[in-house]
């Protein structure tokens, strides 16, 4: 099927556009209203995950009612460890949390590597009902988180400022680590591929608690595992996300991938004096950035997309949405990103 509105991907594959291409991390979510209703006729956000109609809907709401370039499939990073034996809960304003930990040997023996066809489809099945309803209007992205930061949660069992559990391990039992690291990268990219397959655009990678390794440590039990990832994805373009990663940029120019996303603290011309132009890059206002008056929100926009200049790039958040942000803050926001031109 072709795109009528197909910026996003032009822009992922290197290509000059007409304009600045924009969607938003987290732009499915709580800041609308729209997405409030949906969620309330359900237990809670895991059903929601879980049931294709209803995230089907909620994926396709974004581009409806803020107007943006592409749409992410409603989803969680944490349906891997699911998938893999390992499920998780979500509890109401405290995050995930998993009763069952990975922190040895007979742990790691009750895992599997995830089938996408049966403990997955929910997403496949998803995906495959927002490409039939956009009906071409934008792409599609798919998306699974890094295996560092799904070892984190599987590991650690909830959030956490320090993932002090988690990084312990890598020193501690480092050949355990790398095992299960090898299983969620196995998965992860039976994943994708089971994503692609049912219709996803372009992928992204989201490392989300990429800034709290060292950089050995990340080159070691991190970007090791995205590089294989992005190898063996070849079929669309794969964004690589890594919040908090500045310090690995130098590293990341030998990634196979596409695209950098870049988190607000990344300055975009060093970066991309760091990384060449061989990327698009993403990013990356701060998400504070939409609390501001308009004429601020606007000086922000324009002050990014001046960074971007003229090489490949896609305009973003350097993280996701907020959920009390104001949507017409958000509208406001995207539309200074299009009508956006360089003087």
């Amino acid at each position: 099927m072709n795109l009528q509105n197909d910026i996003v991907l032009r822009a992922a594959r290197g290509e000059k556009t007409e304009r600045s291409p924009v969607w938003l991390m987290r732009q499915a979510g709580r800041i609308l209203p729209e997405y409030r209703a949906v969620r309330a006729k359900l237990s809670g956000f895991i059903e929601l995950v879980e049931t294709p109609e209803f995230a089907a809907e909620v994926t396709i709401q974004p581009v409806d009612l803020l107007g943006v370039d592409a749409a992410i499939i409603f989803s969680d990073i944490l349906v891997i460890p699911q998938a893999m034996g390992c499920p998780y809960q979500m509890i109401e304003s405290k995050g995930p949390w998993f009763e069952n930990t990975i922190r040895d040997e007979s742990a790691l023996s009750r895992l599997r590597i995830a089938d996408p066809g049966s403990d997955l489809k929910f997403v496949t099945d998803a995906i495959r009902l927002t490409k039939k309803e956009l009906n071409g209007r934008v792409p599609l992205i798919g998306f699974a988180g890094a295996p560092w930061t799904i070892f984190a949660y599987m590991t650690e069992g909830s959030g956490s400022k320090t993932f002090s559990v988690a990084r312990r391990m890598l020193y501690a039992q480092p050949q355990f680590s790398h095992r299960l690291l090898e299983m969620i990268t196995e998965s992860t990219i039976a994943y994708l591929k089971a994503q692609i397959e049912a219709g996803a655009d372009m992928v992204q990678i989201f490392d989300s608690w990429a800034g709290v390794l060292g950089p050995e440590q990340y080159s070691e039990f991190s970007l090791k595992y995205i590089r294989t990832i992005c190898e063996a994805i070849t079929e669309v373009p794969v964004t690589v996300f890594a919040k908090g990663a500045g310090f690995a940029l130098r590293e990341m120019r030998s990634l196979p991938c596409r695209t950098i996303g870049l988190d607000w603290q990344m300055d975009i011309r060093e970066s991309r004096s760091i990384l060449g132009d061989q990327f698009t890059l993403q990013g990356n206002a701060d998400p504070c950035l939409l609390y501001a008056p308009e004429e601020i929100i606007q000086k922000g926009v324009e002050d990014m997309l001046s960074a971007f200049g003229d090489k490949p790039h896609i305009a973003n958040l350097g993280h996701g949405l907020y959920p009390d942000t104001n949507p017409d803050k958000v509208r406001f926001f995207i539309q200074a990103i299009k009508n956006y031109r360089p003087r």
